[in-house]
């Protein structure tokens, strides 16, 4: 599978490109009824994301490419399958290479939808 299917990349769910900290990647969001959110990310080109906090747990998994998380000093390198749990309150950042896609859930609302 090279994308997400045509259900997740619904243009009502798409995320704002001013909501991301990534420049030039695609999301789409999907909102829980405890105030979380799922968001489904592809990456078409080798990016960085601007180091951010939030104020509530995020957990990650890549599901194509690789995506390497930066906390503080620490690298993580993740792999399809690889997940990660990053507590709230850290400031963290990454980085991911094209073709990469990651599901992240957010215990907290973390993304807008564009127009």
């Amino acid at each position: 599978m090279e994308d997400f299917p045509r259900s997740v990349r619904n243009v009502a769910n798409r995320i704002d490109p001013g909501s991301q900290y990534t420049e030039g990647i695609e999301g789409w969001v999907f909102d829980g009824v405890d105030g979380s959110q799922v968001a489904f990310w592809t990456c078409r080109a080798d990016r960085s994301s601007a180091a951010h906090v939030h104020p509530y747990d995020e957990y990650l998994v890549v599901v194509a490419g690789m995506y390497t998380v930066i906390l503080g000093e620490r690298e993580i390198e993740l792999r399809p399958g690889g997940e990660l749990v990053i507590p709230q309150g850290i400031l963290h950042s990454g980085r991911c290479v094209a073709g990469t896609r990651t599901i992240h859930h957010f215990a907290g609302r973390r993304a807008e939808r564009g127009a």
